[in-house]
Parts: structure tokens; sequence; C-alpha cells
């Protein structure tokens, strides 16, 4: 898409977005869509069904990354945010994922799920959504008359120096052949990762006939694509032959723009994306803070608005629109910490389980297929955890729900079970 003026282009991207947005909440909210749910349909009953549509979600997405890089139409290399940096903060990707597991575990869904709970009524989604927000602001903005951010004071001075610098971007085809023959690489490891994929997904007709599964699969891994595609190919024509894209464009604003006025805050939230939640949740808070000051809006808050907004409309349509609330105090501290550790983690690990598990996952990053890894771990140990608890309550100690979880994981040797499966 080409335009002649900024504001012209912001407005079509930004409508765009919230188009697919709603398309987006809309179709995850009738299709049950839900990647906390996916583990625990295949950890608590051996239902592989949601993990399939995730996994469904995964290949549409990469397959849809690779085929626009390979034409040309966009580059993934410069996203915001950066997922092929050539600076692996595998600690950050591990423990965030963890950490995020583990909370949405607690919080009764993913950043994503929360957006979706609230267009359906839960009134507990909406306490998530803030503190969520209020700690992804303070991760990324200094605390008032200092320099300081949280994560400068609380993980930057010990996770930093435990990166790793590649070298070479860290996707996989990077990896394999190098940044000059990356591409190609790309190319031919999607291709055959999708194939794999799609084979393990479809070769069961249980998941062939659940059409939900299949529907909610296909249409989050196309309104991530859809989502690519518009972020990367809106250009800007100065009027003297050359075309920018529309973060070159804030970042040259003095000199190609007529006015200073309408001039975005930052830069780097108009590059190259897709959907992710939780950075976008602080974005929120501060442009509503702000009193919706126009250069705070970006692309995440307008994706946040409409998966809300297209939650609501689907549950509103199909009679499903209800307000819950708290069950219990131990249910609201439960969504507490959840929503804090969802916070933390999502920031350290770049993502969450559509930010880092989709998005994140169709630019082949090696960090992404970390941080879902441990996304999964962190949430399919806590169900465990949870489950043993319950069933044996005065019995199961911490320590020997966790050992008896890591061993129904085979994680651990089944000699080490320390508490009977019923």
């Amino acid at each position: 898409m080409l335009f002649e003026h900024f504001p012209t282009a912001a407005a079509a991207v930004l409508a765009s977005i919230f188009v697919l947005a709603f398309i987006f909440g809309a179709v995850v909210n009738k299709t049950n869509f839900c990647t906390m749910g996916a583990v625990s349909d295949w950890v608590n009953m051996g239902d592989t069904g949601r993990m399939k549509s995730w996994l469904l979600a995964i290949v549409v997405a990469m397959v849809g990354v690779i085929l626009l890089e390979t034409f040309g139409l966009i580059h993934a290399d410069g996203s915001f945010p950066h997922y092929r940096t050539d600076q692996l903060s595998w600690v950050g990707h591990l423990l965030g994922g963890l950490m995020f597991g583990i909370g949405m575990t607690l919080a009764s869904g993913c950043g994503n799920k929360t957006l979706v709970r609230i267009g359906g009524g839960n009134l507990k989604s909406i306490l998530v959504l803030l503190i969520i927000a209020l700690i992804a602001y303070a991760m990324t903005h200094p605390f008032p008359g200092t320099s300081h951010t949280l994560y400068s004071l609380l993980f930057h001075p010990w996770i930093s120096p435990l990166s790793i610098q590649l070298g070479s971007a860290q996707d996989l085809g990077a990896l394999v052949a190098g940044d000059q023959h990356a591409p190609l690489a790309r190319l031919i490891i999607g291709l055959l990762m999708a194939a794999v994929l799609l084979f393990l997904i479809f070769r069961r007709a249980a998941f062939r006939r659940h059409l939900d599964h299949v529907l909610g699969g296909l249409v989050v891994g196309l309104v991530v694509v859809g989502a690519w595609y518009i972020t990367g190919t809106t250009q800007i024509d100065d009027g003297m032959g050359e075309q920018h894209t529309l973060q070159a464009y804030v970042q040259d604003w003095d000199f190609l723009a007529d006015t200073p006025e309408g001039r975005p805050g930052e830069a780097a939230p108009w590059s190259t994306q897709s959907f992710t939640f939780i950075n976008p949740m602080g974005q929120t808070l501060r442009y509503g803070v702000s009193g919706f000051d126009g250069s705070l809006l970006y692309i995440g808050v307008v994706a946040l608005t409409g998966v809300i907004v297209g939650s609501f409309f689907w549950a509103m349509i199909s009679g499903a629109f209800r307000v819950e609330w708290f069950a219990s105090v131990g249910d609201f501290f439960n969504h507490v910490i959840g929503a804090v550790l969802m916070a933390f983690g999502g920031f350290l690990a770049m993502g969450c389980t559509i930010g880092q598990g989709v998005t994140g996952l169709s630019t082949l990053a090696l960090g992404s297929f970390i941080t879902f890894g441990a996304i999964v771990l962190g949430s399919a140990l806590t169900m465990k955890i949870q489950y043993y608890r319950m069933l044996y309550e005065a019995e199961a100690t911490f320590l020997k729900a966790f050992i008896t979880a890591l061993v129904d994981l085979r994680l651990l040797p089944a000699r080490l079970r320390k508490l009977e499966a019923l």
C-alpha cells in the first residue's frame, strides 16, 4: 500500500489492524481457541485437539511469513519486537516463558485469552489486564525523576551478561546457512517443518472433523500473516521518487514531513510487526493516562482494542455474554499472582503465547522456540502440581507434587515418583 502522507497511511494501517483484530477476537471466542486450554486438555485429559489448533496457527503463520519474505513483500529482520536479533537472551526466553506459563495457568488464560474473556463479560480479566499493563509500562518507562525502569533495576544487571552473541540473526535459516543464504534456508526449513506438522495435525480424523479447531487455527494464523503484510508493505512516497516505510518516515520526520504536528512519540512501534499482547497492554495504559494523545496511538493499542470488541460482538450475538467475578478470595489471589507472573514473564520472553508462540515462531527465531517450550512446560507443571495438591491435600507437599509432576511429564525417571495418580 502506497500513500502520499503519513496520517493517511497510519490511519489505513490502524483501521486494517482493527479489522483483523476484530476477526481474531470474534473467532477465538467462537471456537474457544485457547493456548492454556490446549495445554490443559493435553495434560489432564490426553486430548490434543486444541494443541493441534495452536500448531495449525503456527504453521499457517510460518508459511505465510516465509512466502511473503521469499517474494520480497516484507522483511521481518527489523520487526517490533526484534525477534531475529543476533543477541540471544536465552535466560530471558527460558525464565520468562516458564513464568508466563505458570502465570497464565493461575490467571485462567494467557494475554490473548484475557482480552477475549473481557469481551465476554469476565470482570476478573479486567484486573489481570490492569496489572499486566502497569508492570509492562514500568518495565519500559523510567520512574519519575530517575533513569531507571523496573527492568533495569531487577533484571538487566544479571540477564544481559548471560546473553549469547550469535554473530548472525537468530532465526534458523541464518543459524544454519549464515545471513547471506538465510532466505533460501528459511524457505527450505520452514516448508519442511510445516509439512511435518501438517501431517501430525491432520493425520487423525477426529481433528479433521472438529471444524472449530480447524477454523480457529486457520484464522489465527491468517490474521497474524495479514498483520505482517499490512505493516510490512505500507509505504509513503515522499514526492521525490523515494518510498519510505512508516518507521523510516517517523525516524526522518524532520526531513520528510511538512510540519512537526502529528509526529508519533516513537518510531519503533511503527515497524513491521504482527500480533502480540503484553507490551501493547503497557502501550494502552500509556495512551489512556496521556489523555488519549494521538501520538501514542500505536498498532498494538488498536490490536488490543479490536480483540476485545470482536470478542464482545460474538458474545452478544451468540448469547454467550456472562458477567463473571471472583469465586473466592483464593481465586482473587491466584489471578493477581498469575497476572504479575505473566507481565514479568511476557516482557522477559519478548512475547506471549501469541506474540512468541505464533508471531515469533513465524519468523523461525530461536528465542521463540525456547519461549514456546518454556510456556508449555511452565503451564503443564503448574497444572500437574495443582492436581496432586488437590488430590492428596496435606500429604502432597509442594516438593512431592513437583517431583511427581516432572515424572508424569517424563522429565524424571519413574522410580522417583512420590505420589500415585488416580
